[in-house]
């Protein structure tokens, strides 16, 4: 087949690496994969892919929330517009790409629209709840990366959407120390213990500040610890809520560069690294599409700590990973300690090894590939 996947960023976060996987994954099963992303600064995509890639130039930002999304879905549409390359398969994997899809469709310019649901957004715009609604009803074929989403769907859209699982990738994932490791744990100042690591920014789905007052807690027992958060490419401007969280930081007696690490978005290369040099993942998210970051962590040989709820109770036994209420901190607070003890540490590592051969993305690809046929 040649396809084509679209995608709203060339930064990582989760829908955004599922699609280089996965692009990965159908190159090796031997089809032609085309990537376009929405390109915001002009790098173009700092990952290493065996297919095509295309970036999209992204123009400024406007300020309303509204005017942003319509910019970025003409941005795909005048794009792909001109593209003269035809395709098997159109997939998007955002809100952002599946509209511009169902317009180019109405155009006859594609046959089709293939979207990836990861998660469902409570919007309080009319607008933005609009175009999800679009991208979801208006898709041909809907999948879905979790048994959650995939009930909500069939719940609130009458929709029966395809499931497909997500994958790591044990090639660049691993425990296994690299000699370069040293040289980023100086870079970036972690020279604390435990370090606490979480990937996905300071935003309220990722209840970053019930992990800043849970890390406060664990202090009095680790005075060394060190949080790191990385990542944080979005769209969505969560300033007030990173304001509310710098606030309890300043209250909590806490510093950023000693006590708080904030790497940003940790170039690809550098991500492996970073999870080898941390002694705990939390992530203890309130609503997430599946967490491919927890199935990196324990790739990377981390002990995990993250929300008694789906998605991850889908995937995660109480033995592979310590589950707890995401908005208790003293509960939070208790796991992350116990998780930094080496015999507790071990064990979860141990338990939770054998979920890497379940979620491969060339078990993802060929799952794809079944789903596309069905079109």
């Amino acid at each position: 087949m040649n396809i084509a996947l679209l995608t709203y960023s060339t930064k990582p976060r989760g829908s955004v690496v599922h699609t280089w996987e996965l692009a990965t994954a159908l190159h090796q099963l031997g089809h032609a994969v085309a990537i376009y992303a929405l390109d915001k600064d002009g790098q173009g995509c700092n990952y290493s892919l065996p297919c095509g890639f295309y970036g999209i130039p992204a123009g400024p930002p406007p300020a309303a929330l509204d005017d942003l999304i319509r910019q970025r879905i003409q941005e795909f549409v005048d794009f792909l517009g001109q593209v003269k390359e035809t395709y098997d398969v159109y997939h998007a994997q955002d809100c952002i790409g599946a509209n511009a899809l169902v317009q180019l469709r109405q155009q006859g310019i594609v046959p089709h629209v293939v979207r990836t649901v990861h998660h469902v957004e409570d919007y309080a715009s009319p607008y933005l709840r609009q175009c999800q609604d679009t991208s979801i009803r208006q898709a041909d074929l809907c999948l879905c990366v979790s048994d959650r989403w995939q009930r909500a769907l069939a719940q609130d859209y009458s929709l029966a959407a395809m499931r497909v699982v997500n994958g790591v990738n044990q090639d660049r994932f691993s425990p296994h120390p690299q000699a370069e490791d040293a040289c980023l744990r100086a870079t970036y100042g972690l020279t604390g213990h435990p370090i606490y690591l979480t990937v996905g920014g300071i935003e309220p789905r990722k209840n970053s500040i019930a992990l800043l007052a849970a890390f406060a807690q664990v202090r009095s027992q680790y005075p060394q610890a060190q949080l790191v958060i990385a990542g944080g490419a979005t769209l969505f401007d969560y300033q007030p809520y990173r304001d509310q969280f710098f606030q309890q930081l300043a209250s909590l007696g806490l510093a950023v560069g000693t006590d708080l690490i904030l790497p940003g978005v940790v170039p690809d290369a550098e991500l492996p690294g970073l999870y080898r040099s941390a002694d705990v993942f939390c992530f203890p998210s309130v609503k997430e599409g599946w967490g491919l970051v927890v199935l990196e962590a324990i790739a990377a040989g981390l002990p995990v700590v993250t929300a008694n709820e789906p998605p991850f109770t889908e995937f995660l036994a109480p033995d592979q990973a310590l589950l707890v209420p995401p908005q208790s901190v003293p509960a939070l607070a208790q796991a992350m300690v116990a998780a930094a003890q080496p015999t507790q540490a071990q064990a979860l590592v141990q338990h939770s090894q054998t979920l890497l051969s379940q979620y491969t993305w060339q078990t993802s690809a060929r799952q794809h590939l079944a789903a596309y046929q069905s079109l």
